[in-house]
């Protein structure tokens, strides 16, 4: 049907538009805040992409849901601000007609939607949080970059490597700041290597340098040469992820159904129903009058999803605390959504009727 065929097709040419602009503008504001932390010392320069990834997969469901409500809402307002409605209306097409192109597009932006909601994000989340855990466990040496000070994960002592030699496990010119009883001690090298011993533990030699031991404000400091001289490096124990609502899986939310899971479960679930059900609202909400501005139906449009989906959120906070059934939560606030929607078609149905009648 050409009706159905040019629908869709407009339809997937402004959600690729909308998709790549929303995805644009989140991956901007996310790598903005990791380059922040990484230049704040709490998050390791290497570790930007990797988080970047994580972090795009997880805000995929919400983007995908605004791509399609937008997608719908200025595609069918560029046909009543073109005119192109009325030749429809014209040949007998009435509103519910879009209908079903809309769910046709958006049936399967839904499934995506509810697999990366359900599944996805969640993953996503617990692997960036594994990500960040590996790389605050990392031993001080696998901390230091080259032409860079670096302070060990206790804090006691700064690192610093000019460069890295041919060999990758040596390195050049080494700075090591360290405070032990009290006493500053500064050492400086010519060249260091790391070592392992059988029992375990984990050395950095440094050879052929000085070390300058004193109290800070005084003045009897003590200099010693040496050819060599180990530097114990201090290993962080491993420690599992911190479990969160958020980073549970499916199955572990339903096996453990508290507040705070059964508020996240709410959240998942709510997300691929409101996208399906802003998609529909998106037919009432699209209808532009040729010879006025649209900015006052698209200030509604707007209004309707942000109250949508804080409406979701004040849900999910309620069920987290206990102050609404979780059996509850989940269909009100898209009840209340789809009803509605039924009142906005039935007020441009209604309109639309008395103007074919009296037009």
């Amino acid at each position: 049907m050409i009706f159905q065929r040019a629908a869709l097709r407009e339809f997937g040419n402004t959600a690729i538009a909308v998709f790549v602009a929303l995805f644009a503008i989140m991956l901007t504001t996310q790598l903005i805040r990791l380059l922040g932390q990484a230049a704040g010392g709490t998050l390791a320069s290497e570790a930007v992409v990797a988080l970047l990834g994580f972090s795009a997969l997880n805000y995929l469901p919400v983007l995908l849901s605004l791509t399609l409500f937008i997608a719908v809402l200025l595609s069918l307002s560029r046909s009543y601000r073109d005119s192109e409605m009325l030749v429809w209306f014209s040949c007998g097409m009435s509103l519910t007609a879009w209908v079903r192109p809309v769910l046709t597009f958006a049936l399967p932006m839904v499934a995506t939607i509810s697999v990366l909601a359900l599944f996805l994000s969640p993953w996503a989340l617990s692997k960036s949080a594994e990500y960040r855990l590996k790389m605050d466990n990392r031993d001080d040496v696998s901390r230091v970059a080259p032409g860079a000070f670096k302070e060990s994960s206790s804090a006691d002592r700064v690192f610093f490597v000019e460069a890295v030699a041919g060999n990758e496990a040596l390195v050049r010119n080494v700075f090591i700041s360290s405070v032990q009883h009290g006493r500053l001690g500064v050492m400086a090298a010519a060249q260091g290597h790391q070592e392992n011993m059988p029992n375990g533990d984990r050395f950095l030699v440094l050879e052929n340098g000085r070390r300058y031991e004193g109290m800070p404000g005084q003045a009897d400091y003590r200099v010693m040469e040496f050819r060599q001289y180990a530097v114990r490096v201090e290993t962080r124990e491993a420690q599992g992820i911190e479990s969160t609502p958020k980073n549970l899986t499916l199955l572990q939310l339903i096996a453990t159904p508290s507040g705070p899971n059964m508020g996240e479960l709410l959240w998942r679930v709510g997300i691929p129903l409101a996208a399906l059900n802003l998609a529909l609202l998106a037919i009432p909400l699209s209808f532009v009058n040729p010879r006025a501005g649209r900015t006052n139906n698209l200030i509604f449009a707007v209004l309707t999803y942000m109250i949508y989906s804080n409406l979701i959120s004040v849900s999910q906070a309620w069920v987290a605390q206990g102050r609404l059934s979780f059996e509850i939560g989940v269909w009100l606030v898209h009840v209340v959504m789809f009803v509605f929607l039924l009142l906005l078609f039935s007020r441009r149905l209604i309109v639309f009727s008395w103007v074919r009648l009296w037009g």
